[in-house]
């Protein structure tokens, strides 16, 4: 599947072609304005590769200034149990700003997940994941979000789609990435 990367876990969560030779892994917090500025831009990178890159998306709740960024961490990954991780993703990034049990259920319904699993005791059940997440991100120096690896390079800079575009391009590619 694409670019080995160590920084890809074993069930990855990825929007794009698996196989593609770029992988963005980006540790992200929902409850993170600048991840909800940053999210848009490589997405829109993903789309515009013409499969030549994979975003991975990994949590890294940053919990002691964002009171439910764990509680929306878990929430992606019951989502994920019903096949709707990325469905939720974006539902928790565009509600990003009210992230309370009220929230996660209206982000839930948005994302088309069963409103139940998303909070309170059932969501705990997918700590594992998130934990793993979080570890890993520690282990390679990640402190606050976002933070992205293109081919387990660090990007450095504030993200930009003319940044993300050059990052690419600085991993010379057989054949340059087109414009959208």
């Amino acid at each position: 599947m694409g670019h080995r990367d160590a920084l890809v876990p074993g069930r990855p969560h990825v929007r794009g072609d698996v196989d593609a030779p770029v992988t963005v892994v980006m540790f992200g917090d929902f409850e993170c304005p600048y991840c909800q500025d940053a999210a848009p831009l490589v997405d829109d990178l993903v789309a515009s590769s013409h499969g030549k890159v994979r975003l991975v998306w990994r949590h890294f709740p940053l919990f002691e200034v964002h009171p439910h960024a764990l509680a929306a961490a878990l929430a992606s990954e019951a989502a994920a149990d019903q096949g709707r991780f990325w469905e939720m993703h974006d539902a928790l990034l565009a509600h990003g700003a009210d992230l309370s049990a009220a929230g996660l259920v209206a982000a839930a319904r948005e994302a088309g997940v069963g409103e139940e699993c998303v909070v309170g005791d059932t969501a705990q059940r997918f700590r594992g994941p998130v934990e793993e997440d979080y570890a890993e991100g520690l282990a390679h120096g990640v402190e606050g979000t976002p933070v992205l690896f293109l081919n387990g390079h660090r990007y450095r800079g504030r993200v930009t789609a003319d940044g993300l575009r050059a990052a690419v391009e600085s991993l010379k590619l057989s054949k340059p990435l087109e414009p959208r």
